[in-house]
């Protein structure tokens, strides 16, 4: 379109403004410019609570479970000498730490109530590596699981198991195994006595109300297994490594076992938050469709208004290409105060939302208690492109129309 001169942008400022005999045009201009703040403000609210859901449940899900999980490929009795697996693991690039784990479904009972749970045994105590949802417990410490206490073992709770069980920091708590133990009464359940270290909250509910964690051997007591594990549980320095580390331990940990990355693990979850952003572009696009055609509207208006003052321009000298950059750059300019005036109520509603925690969610439900939103600075600039590509398309008819008044014709009945 060449450049633009100061001319063009005085002339096109001018034409915006209102006159009484172009109150129409004006109020289309308004509802123009809130259509696409409309459309941007829309876009980065739906983009944050994507980002924010997304990011939530996918730092907490890694909070409790590995980037890279080595299993049984046909689950039976655990994986046998992963002692010796561990430290060959350990040498495999973007490797921080691998360590075994045994879980198992028990059931707990506290002084009143009783629930069923998943209880996780890790190494914990003695410089053995924190699992990262241990690192900051709600209540308690780890500190417990460097003493030895006859006949007590320490656990870790989450918050909402530990209210179904009815127990506290330091209440005792029976955990009852479902592999039982063979008597001559038949087979009856087997009971462990723990009593809490601690608890978590991860804040999600499917972990808080679910998860248990004690050392190895307690676990390995209560599952009534011997030194076998079912899982270990590689962290890496970039969690996006995870498909190359797993193809590299597939070729050291033999045929009997499988390694499966966070994302194999949750793909259901993943892929339901792509399609959620996906529908959610599309939905609110249409916002800055309507804005356009309103865009296209005023510039058509205008277009017929400004009749004879652009066949008037152009016998003073204007050319056509700068006639047709003044109807351009008004349909620009009501995009940009437009992407600005959204970009302000987008922040601005996110940021206060996700501060305050305004918008609340049924936990049981949709695992966390709030909707929380999280801006990232690269959707506001594909935002904002699209909401001007979308303005300049606008302009195009209406001002070639503009460009293409013949002077002489015009002024001819003037």
């Amino acid at each position: 379109m060449g450049r633009v001169s100061r001319f063009e942008w005085m002339v096109a400022f001018r034409y915006l403004r209102a006159k009484r005999k172009q109150t129409v045009i004006s109020v289309i201009t308004v509802i123009s410019i809130f259509g696409v703040a409309a459309g941007v403000a829309a876009l980065i609210i739906a983009l944050a609570i994507n980002n924010g859901f997304q990011t939530t449940l996918q730092n907490s899900l890694l909070s409790a479970t590995s980037h890279v999980s080595i299993l049984e490929r046909n689950p039976a009795y655990g994986i046998d000498g992963w002692e010796r697996l561990i430290p060959k693991l350990r040498r495999l690039p973007h490797v921080i730490s691998a360590t075994p784990g045994l879980y198992g479904d028990v059931a707990l009972k506290g002084p009143v109530r009783g629930t069923g749970g998943t209880l996780k045994g890790v190494p914990l105590g003695h410089g053995a590596p924190v699992p990262d949802m241990l690192r900051h417990l709600k209540a308690g410490s780890l500190a417990a699981f460097n003493e030895k206490r006859a006949g007590e073992y320490p656990i870790v709770l989450g918050s909402r198991l530990a209210e179904q069980a009815g127990v506290e920091l330091n209440s005792p708590v029976t955990v009852i195994s479902y592999q039982g133990e063979l008597t001559p009464l038949g087979m009856i359940p087997s009971l462990f006595h723990f009593r809490v270290a601690g608890i978590f909250e991860s804040g999600l509910y499917d972990l808080d109300s679910a998860w248990a964690f004690t050392s190895l051997p307690a676990a390995q007591r209560v599952l009534d297994l011997n030194d076998v594990v079912n899982t270990i549980e590689m962290r890496l320095d970039d969690i996006f490594d995870a498909p190359q580390v797993a193809k590299q331990a597939d070729q050291i940990i033999g045929p009997a076992l499988v390694a499966t990355t966070w994302m194999e693990q949750n793909r259901s979850l993943l892929n339901a938050l792509r399609l959620e952003k996906m529908v959610s572009v599309i939905t609110v696009s249409l916002i800055e469709l309507v804005a356009a055609l309103n865009i296209l509207v005023v510039l058509v208006m205008l277009v017929m208004e400004k009749h004879r003052d652009i066949a008037i321009l152009m016998s003073i000298g204007a050319r056509r290409q700068q006639i047709q950059r003044i109807f351009v750059l008004q349909g620009l300019i009501i995009g940009a105060v437009g992407c600005i005036i959204g970009l302000a109520l987008g922040y601005t509603f996110t940021i206060l939302f996700n501060h305050y925690r305004w918008l609340r969610l049924d936990e049981q439900i949709y695992s966390i208690s709030y909707v929380p939103f999280q801006n990232h600075w690269t959707d506001a600039i594909w935002v904002v492109s699209l909401a001007l590509i979308t303005s300049f398309i606008a302009t195009l008819h209406p001002s070639r129309n503009a460009a293409r008044i013949a002077p002489a014709e015009a002024l001819r009945y003037e």
